[in-house]
């Protein structure tokens, strides 16, 4: 069972919009390990799966991301 929980719809709306202008974010979230993560990404898509939402970004050293929504703790453009 799921433990996904929704984000606002203005917090999507500003993901969607760094996508749409390729805004390098400076974001913090949690991992599924639990531990507190904070890279600067670059997004690059939103996906759904599974009635789960996510960010697929790249870093600085073009490693993929793929980050479920609900753990983002904030972001901000560089």
């Amino acid at each position: 069972m799921s433990t996904y929980r929704p984000i606002p719809c203005q917090i999507y709306a500003e993901l969607e919009l760094a996508i749409m202008h390729r805004v390098w974010l400076r974001l913090a979230w949690t991992s599924p390990a639990g531990s507190t993560r904070l890279e600067q990404v670059l997004p690059g898509d939103l996906l759904t799966r599974a009635g789960e939402e996510f960010l697929l970004a790249r870093t600085r050293h073009d490693q993929p991301l793929e980050i479920r929504l609900d753990r983002i703790r904030g972001f901000a453009p560089l």
